[in-house]
């Protein structure tokens, strides 16, 4: 059967911080498109891609001029592809090729204007005057030989250049981001237009070649599943169970850091998709291994191990365990900085990618860490999931564990989860949930002073988190009511024991991440 990542876009990382964006915007196209590090090797970017017809070459923080400044692979201009500079990408681009590349005597960041001199292949049908993103502070000052200049601002008068004969394009903006008004419009240009890729990465596609890949890797062995009821770890286990049917075990391990009612849904979604689902209450346990910790990573660290010495446990019981199965996603490796970026910083642990025995680690299935969270519902509604599972918001592993800030307790969990379901009650309720990708509540480890009746109180504070976001890299806080918030403030200080005061974040991601740990 012939891959289905065939045919697609290789995209080199020089580490901007959306050079994942890339990709998500490439596969909008129905183009699968791989991100590997920019010292990877012509071999490399045709076992992730093979056939692949076009080069993407991202931003990144670097000057081309520095000493130690990320390089272009020769492979690169000599394997015959079309190519497309970024940012980064287009200043490393010139230099190869013999332009010149300095300090912009401006630097350009946000929106600007620019005007289309030549729309030739990357511009073809937009309009002469483009809204884009800049993020540069170097500029190109002489193109290489042979190139036209497509496109140029006040500041930039080579924004965007292109040698067409070979197929060699550079653009100074970002049109991965929104802000870029037809970005999308110019990458379609390039990766079908120039490139030729094959628009063939479909969900259905990506289910049938899943299935045959699940069964060509596992076998006749036995696939353990940690089942949380969330969407990754139910389109994760069906694409298994379709794949060798009773050769999974789901497990459903109750960590005691659910939300409210989740594991009795959790045991209904099993029913309905016809797993023999074995449900283990560690609740204990977890509880137990968390006493006295307080630190995020170790937290992450400590669940994630406790995971799998549960389902070790649960699986010797039920008979030989051959593989674990995780619903592992890319942002998931991304923030993990599992994908092999040169330089990548950790930003934390999940337990999907970290904390796993190490005897486990080459023992995974994960049909899912290739997919950002939008693919993944996708393939879920093409599988037929119920709709409550498929929209269900993003949960952590670690659940209420990471949004229980400090150290976890059976009574700051119970005080958490009221809170918690006061809020998505509410939200439900004023008809937002659609609108907000991810909506929860923290507790913090501090007390505030607060008076009710003629009492003086000092109680926990619990703060409100909302998110809106196209791919959960980037995100920006829901503007909620006021008249909601306040109705919400004040249910959660009159009906939940232990809390005086209610917060609302208003934070992005960058600079913060959407949970708290």
């Amino acid at each position: 059967m012939a891959r289905i990542e065939a045919g697609g876009i290789v995209i080199l990382d020089y580490g901007s911080q959306t050079a994942q964006l890339i990709a998500r915007r490439v596969r909008d196209l129905n183009v699968f498109a791989a991100l590997l590090p920019f010292d990877a090797t012509l071999d490399d970017a045709g076992r992730e891609v093979p056939d692949f017809r076009g080069i993407i070459l991202s931003g990144g923080p670097a000057s081309v001029y520095e000493p130690d400044a990320p390089g272009l692979p020769g492979w690169v201009l000599e394997c015959g592809r079309p190519v497309l500079g970024i940012c980064y990408g287009m200043q490393l681009l010139t230099q190869a090729l013999g332009g010149r590349v300095a300090g912009a005597q401006q630097r350009e960041y946000g929106q600007a204007a620019v005007e289309v001199v030549e729309r030739g292949a990357l511009f073809a049908g937009l309009d002469a005057t483009q809204t884009v993103w800049m993020s540069h502070g170097d500029r190109i000052e002489r193109p290489p030989a042979g190139f036209r200049v497509l496109a140029r601002t006040a500041n930039a008068p080579y924004a965007a250049i292109a040698q067409p004969e070979r197929a060699l394009y550079g653009i100074q903006f970002h049109p991965e981001v929104r802000h870029t008004a037809h970005g999308q419009a110019m990458l379609r240009n390039f990766v079908l237009n120039v490139c030729g890729a094959v628009a063939e990465w479909t969900p259905e596609h990506f289910i049938d070649a899943s299935i045959a890949r699940i069964r060509e890797q596992v076998g006749s062995g036995r696939v353990l599943l940690g089942m949380s009821g969330g969407v990754d770890s139910a389109v994760a286990g069906e694409l298994i169970h379709r794949a060798v049917g009773e050769q999974l075990v789901p497990v459903f391990v109750n960590h005691g850091m659910l939300r409210q009612g989740e594991p009795d849904a959790v045991l209904e979604l099993a029913r309905t998709l016809g797993w023999k689902l074995i449900a283990v209450d560690a609740t204990e346990e977890f509880l137990s291994a968390l006493q006295g910790v307080s630190d995020p990573e170790a937290k992450r660290t400590i669940i994630g191990a406790t995971f799998a010495g549960v389902f070790e446990r649960e699986a010797a019981r039920a008979g030989r365990l051959d593989w674990l199965a995780q619903g592992t996603i890319y942002p998931d490796v991304i923030e993990s900085a599992g994908t092999g970026r040169p330089g990548a910083r950790r930003i934390k642990s999940h337990h999907n990618v970290g904390g796993l025995p190490e005897h486990l680690r080459t023992r995974l299935v994960e049909p899912l860490r290739e997919l950002f969270k939008d693919e993944v519902r996708a393939v879920g509604e093409r599988l037929g999931l119920p709709e409550a599972i498929v929209r269900r918001q993003p949960f952590p592993g670690p659940g209420l564990g990471v949004r229980c800030v400090g150290e976890v307790t059976w009574e700051r969990l119970e005080t958490l989860r009221a809170a918690d379901a006061i809020f998505l009650s509410e939200l439900r309720a004023a008809g937002l949930m659609d609108a907000i990708a991810q909506a929860f509540a923290v507790l913090l480890p501090v007390r505030s002073v607060g008076v009710m009746g003629d009492n003086r109180t000092y109680d926990e504070v619990v703060v409100l988190r909302a998110v809106t976001t196209d791919d959960f890299m980037t995100a920006d806080w829901a503007r909620l009511p006021d008249d909601l918030l306040a109705r919400i403030s004040s249910r959660i200080v009159n009906e939940v024991p232990g809390v005086n005061r209610v917060l609302y974040d208003v934070t992005s991601k960058p600079p913060a991440t959407i949970e708290w740990e």
